[in-house]
């Protein structure tokens, strides 16, 4: 709850907030008569003495918006003085998601993250544990000849991934991993000689990187979960396709961390025990 403020207090800080946002734009008290609509003297008036009384909310409104900053700093309701649009903007963020392994700003946000948990729901499997075989499978539709051009620039990212001080958490619907191995949708036109050969990455990888990547894999009939990508405490990342939404305001990472955390809780196929599984599923290839 916040605290009550002696309405004298208040008037003083008005005034000393109006006079900072006025020296941060440059904007003289005739500039600011003009944009709200009053005598210059009125402007003076608001800026000088120790009247308690503060303005009406019509001409607080109207200084907010002339000086770019929001009415409930201006009295002192608040210790942000953005606008609620800028703080919006600054919270989340929508950019381009390029068909690619990884592009510069996915790399960005894993170097920014280095040293945090990062949690993880691919909208696929996770390219950063794929062989050259499946990512030259995958990707040879968009990027064509340029695809082995793609793939070796992207390597050192992927590398760097693998081996970054950041520990990694990985959430996989179940079914994702059983259309692999049996060649079913999205994978039905993979070899079995390359579905084969990636199970077994996974399982090396899986094992050789514990603890420090686990995967797990959830019951898509029980649960459901978008693409997202979660960087420690500094962001999160939901996928939708041709763009990013990056959040960096705590409420919104928090929410999708305890999300995904829950994913890790209900999953059907747990991270120690998933090596032995994807073994017994390359029987059905």
């Amino acid at each position: 709850m916040m605290d009550k403020v002696d309405k004298r207090e208040r008037a003083h800080a008005f005034r000393h907030r109006l006079r900072e946002a006025m020296g941060e734009k440059a904007m003289s008290q005739s500039a600011l008569a003009r944009r709200v609509g009053v005598d210059r003297s009125t402007i003076s008036q608001l800026l000088s003495g120790d009247s308690p009384r503060l303005p009406n909310a019509q001409v607080v409104a109207e200084c907010a918006a002339a000086l770019g900053v929001s009415a409930d700093w201006l009295l002192a309701l608040s210790e942000r003085p953005e606008t609620a649009a800028d703080l919006l903007a600054a919270s989340s963020r929508m950019t381009e998601a390029p068909r690619a392994l990884i592009d510069e700003q996915i790399f960005a946000w894993h170097q920014e993250a280095e040293g945090y948990k990062i949690r993880h729901v691919p909208a696929a499997l996770p390219d950063m544990l794929k062989a050259n075989a499946l990512l030259e499978w995958e990707y040879s539709p968009h990027l064509g000849r340029t695809t082995q051009q793609a793939i070796g620039a992207s390597a050192d990212k992927l590398s760097w991934m693998r081996n970054a001080s950041s520990d990694y958490e990985i959430a996989l619907p179940r079914h994702e991993m059983i259309a692999f191995a049996t060649a079913t949708g999205y994978y039905a036109d993979v070899p079995a000689d390359i579905r084969a050969e990636q199970i077994d990455r996974f399982a090396d990888l899986l094992e050789s990187l514990y603890p420090r990547m686990r995967m797990y894999l959830f019951d898509a009939r029980r649960l459901y979960s978008s693409p997202v990508t979660i960087f420690g405490p500094l962001l999160s990342v939901l996928y939708i396709g041709q763009n990013y939404i990056a959040f960096r305001d705590t409420e919104r990472v928090q929410a999708m961390t305890a999300h995904f955390d829950y994913l890790v809780r209900e999953a059907s196929v747990a991270s120690r025990v998933l090596p032995e599984y994807l073994r017994e599923l390359k029987d059905w290839i």
